[in-house]
């Protein structure tokens, strides 16, 4: 999901350079919101249903065909876009794809962060469309949209707080977290937790009971909604996570906890800079690209590095900033 966030980056500087390109997205309905205010078609993809196997592929390039499309960029290169570029290629049909540097990435596990910055994913997906011939500037980081307000009128200081990931190299440690909200919820007039459901629900309405300026937003927003919610946030603490590149989609500063996964990696949220991204470097890091692999001292010291403290110091120093 993290990925598909990044890209309405790249094509908000091709859209600029060619307004009168016509710009097809293919992915599934849910992504959706993440292409607000940019003039792109949907090729809405179906992967539980009639689109799930390769042969579902080649029946997406046919419609593709029908719909005129005569380039196709690849931007992530895996078993079903491969089929679905091929399908395509076969009709003549000019293709790219992306060039995701794996090799780079690999050689830098381990290496304590002691690595020159990778390319950016945006980056990346800028350089496939530019191989199908079109010529454009890397874009700027975003604008603030003009999105309604999902919880009300506004009062005094919002932080949004996604403390949670698909793997425990990304998620922020629950003793820590539990800290973390105490320490929001005293400093900021209001905190919203965005997380999903099962246990990260049952953490977030935890803590919504303790603290009565604390929202848990899942169940009560819809997707849209939580990206309308962090463009009305002053800052957003984000892991390594879809919830960071949301808020750079809204122009909305973020404070990133990273473990062990890294920022130089080529993942951090467009436009954000490397001082908000909080680490400590040690030797293990990072121990994994996507943040997959388990600690091999299993207790994910790395992330318990990274203290409330100076969570919340980091944030204060971003408000003092846009103050």
């Amino acid at each position: 999901m993290g990925d598909v966030a990044m890209l309405p980056h790249a094509l908000r500087a091709l859209s600029a350079a060619y307004p009168d390109l016509k710009i097809t997205v293919a992915t599934q309905a849910m992504f959706r919101p993440f292409f607000r205010g940019l003039d792109v078609e949907f090729l809405e993809v179906r992967t539980k249903d009639e689109h799930h196997s390769l042969c579902g592929m080649w029946r997406l390039a046919r419609e593709a065909r029908l719909r005129g499309v005569d380039a196709v960029a690849d931007v992530h290169n895996v078993l079903r876009s491969k089929a679905f570029r091929l399908a395509m290629s076969l009709h003549g049909i000019r293709t790219a794809t992306i060039c995701k540097g794996r090799r780079e990435k690999r050689r830098a596990l381990g290496s304590g962060g002691a690595f020159v910055p990778l390319k950016h994913s945006v980056v990346r997906y800028c350089d496939v469309i530019r191989r199908l011939g079109f010529q454009f500037e890397d874009p700027q980081p975003a604008e603030k949209p003009a999105y309604e307000n999902p919880m009300g009128e506004k009062s005094g200081r919002w932080i949004g707080y996604a403390p949670f990931s698909a793997h425990a190299g990304k998620t922020y440690p629950e003793a820590q977290s539990r800290a973390l909200v105490a320490l929001l919820a005293a400093r900021y007039d209001r905190v919203f937790i965005h997380g999903g459901g099962g246990a990260e629900q049952a953490f977030a309405e935890e803590m919504e009971r303790a603290y009565p300026n604390v929202t848990a937003t899942f169940g009560k927003l819809r997707f849209a909604g939580e990206m309308e919610l962090i463009a009305h946030q002053d800052c957003l603490i984000s892991m390594d996570s879809m919830a960071m590149h949301m808020a750079s989609l809204v122009a909305t500063p973020v404070v990133s906890v990273w473990g062990a996964t890294h920022p130089k990696l080529g993942f951090l949220g467009w436009g954000s800079s490397f001082d908000r991204a909080l680490q400590v470097e040690m030797e293990c890091r990072p121990c994994s690209v996507f943040g997959a692999k388990p600690c091999q001292y299993g207790d994910y010291r790395c992330l318990k590095a990274v203290t409330p403290e100076m969570i919340v110091e980091k944030i204060d120093q971003i408000l003092t900033q846009n103050a």
